[in-house]
């Protein structure tokens, strides 16, 4: 018995924020392109804190108008709190050109959003379907697929994208996984209704808040208003930090936010509705970011960590990227995908990881709490916390090793 055999010009396999993207931007090429989802939407997610580069993506993917009517909660920037010190950066005063504003989002509304969008734009888009083997050894990708019903069947493509997320469904099936240089972290969260009072403690709910930890520089708490009155909250540590506290993942997350006095009077009247839950070892790498008619997208690729909440806007810029490989390859030109896709989409990727080194190691922390900063400086890095990590433009981008080396002895001294 031989199950049925599809044929589409791109297989997207994942409807999160890179799968929808690159579709949307497919679909003004006028491609065929069919996204398959293992989950049904909308559904829990975190990485909720969006960077304004982000918003150029959805522009140019035909999204943000969508976006915009779902009523998310306006960002402009990220505040940063440590032992009773306190510093904010506003991300319209950034030395990038582009979008300074974003928005704080229930990752299941956002991505059933734009998942519904790039459907409305003509992609096909099938939810509970799940991807069981697939084959790029031939002239064309095919893939295995279980439908919700329990049918097996075969879809054959021209390209295969994937925007599986922390699924990483390629880089398992292929063996393409490669350790993270990382310790391995863990995050335990929740959202809560935050009955945080309008103007209490110098609290802006247009920005995310990070707190580090009072006496442990490598762990930090992020709270994320939303417009409903919630908020997500969560701590990021090292597993054997976090294996030290008992009881369920919700007292644990409370007796962790406990030992942070700030964080403790700004939640006093929060009331904790959703149980709490953890993931452990969500840094990830792999060999290549494309093989033979394939490329892996956002988290599936690669993922760092969430401090700088840089997850979505790699995951976009992915999408970008693959989406004008494919523009010219669909024409007949040959494309070298390192040079055209994995080599800038690392660009921005390495950035940010010298930027989230420099976190755990204290030093970025020593930069932003620093009494007298340049003006010109922090621009240039609140151009980075703002998501414009491949501006070459910028010398925290184009160096962004040394010149942040330089910059972490200057507040040293």
């Amino acid at each position: 018995m031989h199950s049925r055999i599809e044929s589409t010009h791109v297989l997207i396999i994942g409807a999160g924020p890179a799968g929808s993207v690159a579709a949307a931007l497919l679909r003004q090429q006028g491609r065929q392109v069919l996204m398959l989802e293992k989950q049904q939407f909308p559904r829990f997610s975190i990485g909720e804190s969006l960077l304004p580069q982000s918003m150029q993506f959805l522009e140019q993917a035909g999204l943000l108008q969508a976006v915009v009517e779902a009523g998310f909660q306006y960002k402009n920037g990220a505040a940063f709190a440590c032992d009773g010190r306190h510093t904010a950066f506003d991300f319209r005063n950034k030395s990038s050109a582009g979008w300074g504003t974003t928005y704080q989002v229930q990752r299941a509304d956002f991505d059933h959003v734009l998942a519904l969008e790039a459907e409305r734009a003509g992609a096909e888009l099938r939810f509970q379907h799940e991807v069981l083997a697939v084959d790029v050894t031939g002239d064309k990708p095919q893939v295995t697929v279980r439908s919700p019903e329990g049918e097996t069947y075969q879809v054959q493509a021209d390209f295969l994208l994937d925007a599986s997320g922390f699924a990483r469904i390629l880089p398992r099936l292929l063996d393409l996984e490669r350790p993270s240089r990382f310790p391995v972290r863990g995050a335990i969260f929740t959202h809560v209704r935050d009955g945080i009072a309008p103007g209490s403690a110098g609290f802006d709910r247009n920005k995310i808040l990070i707190t580090v930890h009072p006496r442990h520089q490598d762990v930090w708490y992020w709270t994320i208003p939303f417009s409903n009155g919630n908020c997500s909250l969560g701590v990021v540590a090292e597993q054997a930090f976090l294996a030290r506290y008992e009881g369920s993942e919700t007292e644990r997350l409370q007796a962790i936010v406990g030992e942070d006095p700030g964080l403790s009077r700004l939640l006093a009247n929060a009331e904790w509705h959703t149980p709490a839950r953890q993931i452990v070892g969500y840094s990830a790498n792999v060999d290549s970011l494309w093989g033979r008619n394939y490329a892996l997208l956002g988290n599936a690729g690669e993922f760092l960590d969430p401090v700088f909440s840089s997850g979505v806007t790699i995951a976009f810029k992915s999408a970008s990227l693959a989406a004008a490989c494919l523009e010219r390859q669909f024409a007949g030109e040959t494309i070298d995908w390192e040079a055209s896709y994995g080599a800038p989409l690392r660009k921005g990727v390495d950035t940010f990881r010298v930027f989230v080194e420099s976190w755990y190691a204290g030093g970025f922390q020593k930069i932003i709490f620093h009494e007298n900063q340049n003006p010109a400086i922090r621009e240039m890095i609140c151009s980075i916390l703002a998501g414009y990590a491949w501006d070459l433009s910028n010398p925290y981008v184009a160096d962004a090793k040394r010149r942040l080396g330089v910059l972490e002895q200057l507040c040293a001294e």
